[in-house]
């Protein structure tokens, strides 16, 4: 392969990994193999000359997918250059003085005061612009509400959430596959829920690192001093030292060795110049300051024996890989075991049992395998479930592309690490939305005897005395609960089928199910794979899949007991179906309906279907600020959407 096909390849690699791990929270390779690329794209580029205009070189993220309003950063947030040789860390300093901190393993957060109060809080976004979380950041952990100095305040932090909290929220939930992988997805969630109180129940804290703006306070030309300021206005600042060339590799192992005790996540230092005006006099690259510098450790690796895969199975069905292996010592303690992640990642690596495979911790903390010295691809894909002995079937997350991440399933419905995931996504909000009913929950009532089909969630009342002596309930939550269960027996037709869990149907797909069939549940029912393929929207895969679900007879029995529960409103008279085949793009606040997920239903109910971005089949973008330069509006604008307001839609409905 020729250098510029290579650069190609590596370039798609690595955007797709970085877009699977900083947008869907899935890591489809190590962060040792992602380096090791990324470093030969670098050292292919400076070779060639040649430097793709999508090169993770030089961009910094990718865009915002979230439903909150936009942000465009005063300041551009760019990423830094890195090195993982101290004498290379000590050689950029020179004769300079730097300031040696963490660099933190979270989500970057802008934080804006005026007056002494906080005005504004944006996430990094791609670096121009970021996720307005002002109301969520209010709630942080260890922000001030108030500052005395009153000046136009503008800082950059690290949003985390400590080792412990992370350990206290995942052992409330039941259940390997249900638990967060680790804390930097875990904060970067709730720091960007759109319900504040979430993000407050999960303790986040923010540590600054970075003063961008200070009206009229004399900083003395220092870095360090800047950090030592924002302490003195209630700010937690990161552990940081003042240090020079000579003293460098020595904080360095200071730090090192501190890893295993933090109460925090962190993936390597950052040395920032503390001369502020030389550093801003270096300028910057297309991509990295010329002020500071990251700094990742070499990871520690030893070289073992795999004695075994372990597949590890969930009740969602999903079973994991687990690499089982001769014991090491790395970084202080004694390791044994390594996710791999997924099937793509356990053929990559060709591993057999026996097989000699060097082992490393991932930041120092999360074991994984850099590689395979004998590569024997021995290891068989189980064909049975470890849990239930039930066919197991390799799925591939991104449909049917030769680039899919696959994965193992259990396809035996009724496998016990399964039957959970039903009830969980039965009474979620988009479903049924009974209140009162979470995981944890739900998992006791199955161990105890109350749940074992979907109907016995109408039948509880049956365990009254039980529930109410269970801990943590009493009478006022069991009527509670009870309430919220009767509520869900008035219920309609698409809420009923995406609540039902078929494979690849959501609330969307029900809704062009219900729709087509006129709410019919028999309809539904006794329908082709043939007659679902001609509605449009679903396609060949998906209608054989809804075509085996309503094939088996024991799914026929619930549905029969759950629709005698329950009493179906009717849709259809809703309005006119004077949307057909156009598609509509909703932005921003809306004042004329609760929220947009009821301009969403609206809409559909007349026959338009709802898309989240701008594409050439948009019909138009709903957006009450028709003026703005955010990027729905630009995208908008290039490919001659029209936008419009909600009074602007009201009209076209004649309301």
């Amino acid at each position: 392969m020729d250098n510029i096909s290579r650069i190609k390849e590596l370039v798609e690699k690595l955007n797709d990994a970085s877009k699977k791990y900083y947008m869907e929270d899935t890591e489809i390779m190590s962060n040792l193999e992602y380096d090791a690329l990324y470093d030969e794209l670098v050292s292919l580029e400076n070779e060639t000359g040649i430097v793709m205009s999508n090169s993770p070189t030089v961009q910094v993220g990718y865009e915002v997918v979230s439903e909150l309003p936009k942000e465009t950063h005063e300041h551009p947030m760019l990423s830094l250059d890195k090195t993982k040789d101290v004498n290379a860390l000590v050689s950029w300093l020179g004769s300079q003085k730097g300031v040696l901190s963490w660099k933190m393993d979270g989500l970057t957060v802008v934080l804006t005061y005026e007056d002494g109060m906080m005005i504004k809080a944006v996430t990094r976004g791609n670096g121009e612009i970021g996720e307005l979380i002002t109301n969520n950041a209010r709630v942080f952990a260890n922000v001030p509400r108030k500052i005395p100095y009153k000046g136009k305040l503008t800082i950059r932090g690290e949003a985390v959430i400590k080792y412990t909290d992370f350990n206290i929220i995942n052992d409330k939930i039941v259940g390997a596959e249900a638990k967060y992988k680790n804390p930097r997805n875990l904060c970067s969630g709730s720091v960007r829920q759109l319900n504040n109180k979430i993000t407050e129940e999960r303790n986040v804290h923010f540590f600054a690192f970075n003063l961008v703006d200070g009206e009229d306070v004399d900083f003395k030309n220092s870095f360090a001093y800047e950090l030592d300021w924002l302490e003195s206005q209630g700010f937690e600042v990161v552990e940081h030292y003042l240090i020079d060339a000579e003293s460098l590799p020595e904080y360095v192992t200071r730090f090192s060795e501190n890893i295993s005790e933090n109460d925090f996540p962190s993936d390597g230092l950052v040395l920032v110049f503390d001369d502020i005006a030389y550093g801003r006099s270096l300028g910057r690259t297309a991509k990295f300051p010329r002020d500071s510098i990251a700094f990742k450790w070499a990871d520690e690796e030893a070289v073992t024996h795999l004695k075994y895969i372990e597949w590890s199975p969930s009740r969602t069905g999903l079973i994991n890989p687990v690499a089982v292996f001769e014991p090491v010592e790395l970084e202080g303690t004694t390791v044994s075991r390594a996710s791999i992640h997924n099937v793509s990642i356990l053929k990559a690596l060709a591993l057999g049992e026996g097989d000699e495979i060097a082992v490393y911790k991932a930041n120092m903390i999360i074991p994984q395998i850099a590689r395979n010295y004998t590569m024997s691809g021995s290891i068989q894909i189980p064909s049975a479930c470890p849990a239930c002995g039930g066919e197991t079937r390799i799925v591939r997350e991104d449909g049917e592309s030769n680039s899919g991440v696959e994965t193992l399933y259990c396809t035996n419905e009724y496998c016990p690490a399964k039957k959970i995931k039903s009830f969980t996504h039965y009474v979620s909000r988009n479903a049924m939305n009974i209140d009162g009913l979470s995981e944890a929950t739900l998992e006791r009532f199955i161990d105890e005897g109350f749940l074992d089909t979907l109907d016995d969630l109408y039948k509880l009342e049956r365990y009254e005395e039980q529930i109410i002596s269970l801990e943590g309930f009493g009478d006022k939550s069991y009527a509670k609960l009870i309430a919220a269960i009767d509520a869900s027996r008035k219920t309609t037709m698409w809420r009923f089928i995406n609540a039902l869990g078929i494979p690849n149907v959501g609330d969307a797909t029900a809704k062009l199910i219900a729709r087509n069939f006129k709410n019919d549940l028999q309809r539904i029912m006794n329908a082709s794979a043939d007659d679902y393929i001609a509605i449009e929207g679903i396609g060949t895969i998906i209608a054989e899949e809804i075509g085996r679900y309503f094939e088996n007879q024991n799914n026929c029995d619930i549905i029969e007991k759950l629709s005698n529960e329950l009493t179906f409103e009717d849709e259809t008279d809703l309005g006119e179906q004077i949307f057909d085949k156009m598609v509509f793009v909703i932005t921003g606040s809306v004042s004329h309906f609760a929220n947009r997920d009821e301009l969403k239903l609206f809409i559909e109910a007349r026959g338009g279907k709802v898309s989240g971005s701008v594409s050439a089949k948009t019909s138009y973008l709903i957006n009450n600020d028709t003026a703005s330069n955010s990027s729905k509006n630009k995208k908008a604008k290039s490919l001659n959407v029209p936008i419009i307001s909600e009074e602007d839609f009201l009209r076209m409905c004649n309301k």
